[in-house]
């Protein structure tokens, strides 16, 4: 196959085989945005100590993981690129089970502990972010440095917002991911519930296949450093390379794949939590996608 070459780029049935349509508008800034607009923006510039709180009305990529979440931003500063506040609900139901198994992974990968956060109906947070659990669905408030109680007067004024607010469809799709759907499948080991796909900012590609307890995502990571990012995986142990790109690996301990495109372009296909997956699973999906990235 020839390389790639740099481009500026809850509880619901199982779908049916129908094609997947691109919805009018992209209705998962208006779940999103409605929370962000409905927040009392004075509230949080007081909280979080910043000089401006806007909306950003554009569309960004779900918080893909498990869970995945549907988020929205306020940006906290009056410049092009600053601090931001990320505010997610959860695409699939969630019960107090969820939330504890949500609060165990966290501490298994993190060194900071979480404590226990009294917002909706329980929940866990530190001094950059609050999970909680309310009316079931899970809600993540996230941003800069602060303290735990900040974040918890934050959740508070999204819990206060949430109600009412319209569910987002289980399929928000764009036809070109649709061409990984049958290689992601056997990833996930069934069908998607939900599907969640977008674009960056700089207008690369978003892809997310997603079950109650698997997640499979593609992604493009632009960075000057890519040449540098990759390196590690050509001598390590759980690495396995693939023919696409400059160059690419599945790295066998995690399912993780990583081809890189140039010197400034990473493609990240990725399924959590992390585990072995079958390399050539992981490859299928990689052919499938690949072309979507040398455009």
């Amino acid at each position: 196959m020839p390389p790639l070459v740099s481009v500026s780029t809850p509880p619901t049935e199982t779908p049916s085989e129908t094609p997947s349509t691109t919805p009018s508008g992209p209705v998962t800034s208006k779940v999103a945005d409605t929370l962000c607009v409905r927040m009392d923006q004075t509230l949080v510039q007081s909280t979080l100590a910043v000089p401006v709180v806007q909306i950003q009305p554009k569309a960004i990529p779900a918080e893909f993981g498990v869970p995945t979440y549907d988020v929205c931003q306020l940006g906290l500063s009056t410049g092009p690129i600053g601090p931001v506040l990320r505010v997610g609900i959860s695409v699939l139901p969630a019960t107090k089970a969820t939330l504890t198994a949500t609060q165990r992974a966290y501490a298994a990968t993190n060194r900071q502990p979480a404590k226990p956060a009294a917002v909706g109906e329980g929940g866990f947070g530190t001094s950059t972010f609050v999970v909680f659990l309310l009316n079931g669905r899970l809600y993540k408030v996230s941003g800069p440095s602060a303290t735990l109680a900040k974040y918890v007067l934050l959740g508070q004024e999204v819990a206060r917002q949430a109600p009412g607010l319209p569910e987002a469809p289980a399929f928000i799709t764009r036809p070109d991911c649709d061409r990984g759907t049958a290689a992601a499948e056997k990833v996930l080991g069934a069908p998607p519930m939900i599907r969640r796909d977008g674009e960056t900012a700089v207008g690369d590609l978003v892809c997310g296949w997603v079950n109650p307890t698997s997640v499979l995502s593609t992604s493009v990571r632009r960075t000057p450093k890519a040449e540098a990012l990759i390196a590690p995986l050509r001598k390590a142990s759980t690495s396995q390379s693939i023919p696409l790109g400059d160059e690419g690996y599945v790295d066998t301990a995690t399912g993780r794949t990583t081809i890189r495109v140039g010197d400034d372009k990473l493609v990240d296909l990725v399924p959590l939590p992390a585990r072995a997956v079958d390399p050539d699973l992981m490859t299928k999906v990689a052919l499938a996608m690949s072309p979507l990235y040398t455009r």
